[in-house]
């Protein structure tokens, strides 16, 4: 992992970064996990790395696409209601059928959806243009095996006529062997792994889900469900950023509130190394006396090992000034420290904890989609000088229009829950009038 310190401007000293700088920074030291082979029903949300090849066609016979008859065409010419063509049945073709009837002049076979075309037979009949062999008149379902009249014989009044290849699914049009089932870079959702089932892949190669581990920090934090005494508050930015992080594609482990004891903590997340990809920390970053997270992780690294450790800084945004990201452990794990107010938390890990995860799994594009849309409020906002502001809005794509939610706190959780877009408002800015057209990043 590339060194904090070294990507890092020089002499800044306690400047500020940017966002851009961070972002940055993370990214050139994060790298790709390395591919593994995974069952198929373990690949899900999984990038691949590599293209797969269909081996043999889809479907691989000529099959039905209804229940009916299958029939030649030449003997159902002129067949109507009053003067219907009357076919001898020669047997049953249900779906994965091995041995199959052939059909002759004037004869027909049952047939089931997806079961193979005999041979002979050059269209199927859907089975409400016949009397399905009971000799009463169209029906609208198909007789139970064995329960036609003459069992899977006898005769079937067929009412309509039909052109060559009706209701015949043909060999390959799905898709045909040698064509390019999946490239490399697909993430895997359920329409891809039904695929490569179809194609007939038990495995497959790719790069796995990242293992991201979540804590939060503060004597304050209890459970929720569990009884609060006063001063204390319940535990969200674990929840709320495991839960980020399963929606970015990784696999999360959440862990219970450490309390603030710097100790504790590096034991904590001592502990947690062997299942991380990636740990996220939340709180104890900024200048308070209890700031544990910075207190615990400013002296982890080696010195002997360039790009060990955690740097703690301050970003020229709002919310979320006060960050920290680096590596820890011999395996040199990412970790990111976050604040600990819940919307700095949730906004900090969208812009630099997602694009972390997704550039684990070899995702290409790895930020959030950005449009541009007009401020939808009834008057001027203000905006801080020399912050980047990230106000939480919902966007109304048809309008092209983004309205903000709650206010400019970094405690308005209630506010974050409606929001599903961030509104940015650039560090030169700290007056927005109403109708202004700004950058606006997509959250869902």
């Amino acid at each position: 992992m590339s060194s904090t310190a070294e990507s890092a401007p020089a002499g800044r000293g306690e400047q500020l970064w940017t966002v851009e700088e961070h972002v940055a920074d993370i990214l050139a030291a994060i790298r790709p996990l390395a591919p593994i082979d995974l069952p198929l029903a373990d690949a899900q949300g999984c990038v691949l790395v590599e293209d797969v090849v269909v081996q043999t066609s889809l479907p691989p016979f000529d099959n039905s696409s209804m229940d009916g008859y299958a029939v030649r065409t030449a003997d159902l010419s002129g067949a109507t209601d009053e003067f219907p063509a009357v076919l001898t049945v020669v047997g049953d073709v249900a779906a994965g059928s091995a041995e199959l009837p052939e059909v002759g002049p004037g004869q027909a076979a049952r047939i089931m959806t997806g079961a193979p075309l005999p041979p002979g037979a050059e269209a199927v009949v859907p089975v409400e243009w016949t009397d399905g062999g009971a000799g009463g008149g169209a029906v609208v379902s198909m007789l139970p095996a064995g329960t036609a009249p003459g069992g899977d014989t006898g005769e079937v009044r067929v009412y309509r006529s039909a052109e060559a290849r009706a209701h015949v699914r043909a060999a390959g049009s799905a898709v045909q062997a040698g064509e390019l089932a999946l490239e490399a870079g697909t993430v895997l959702g359920p329409p891809q792994i039904g695929l490569l089932a179809a194609v007939g892949r038990g495995t497959v190669r790719v790069r796995p889900r990242p293992r991201v581990v979540v804590l939060s920090t503060g004597s304050e934090l209890v459970q929720p469900g569990e009884q609060l005494a006063h001063g204390q508050i319940h535990d969200s930015n674990s929840f709320a950023l495991a839960a980020a992080a399963r929606d970015a594609g990784a696999l999360a482990y959440r862990v219970g509130a450490v309390a603030d004891d710097a100790d504790t903590l590096r034991s904590t997340i001592e502990d947690q190394l062997v299942r991380a990809d990636l740990l996220v920390t939340t709180g104890g970053v900024s200048v308070g006396a209890y700031d544990v997270v910075k207190e615990a992780l400013s002296s982890v690294g080696d010195e002997d090992e360039p790009g060990s450790g955690i740097d703690f800084r301050k970003l020229a945004m709002q919310p979320g000034k006060p960050q920290g990201f680096g590596s820890i452990g011999v395996e040199h794990t990412p970790l990111l420290a976050l604040p600990g107010n819940p919307v700095s938390s949730y906004v900090s890990f969208e812009l630099f904890v997602r694009p972390a995860i997704r550039a684990m799994m070899g995702v290409p594009e790895v930020h959030r989609p950005v449009v541009r849309a007009k401020l939808a409020c009834d008057e001027p906002l203000s905006s801080p000088k020399g912050r980047r502001q990230f106000l939480r809005a919902k966007y109304d794509a048809e309008a092209g229009e983004a309205a903000p939610v709650g206010g400019a706190g970094s405690h308005l959780v209630a506010a974050l829950a409606h929001a599903d877009c961030l509104v940015v408002v650039d560090e030169d800015t700290v007056t927005v009038e109403p109708g202004t057209e700004l950058d606006v990043v997509l959250l869902g």
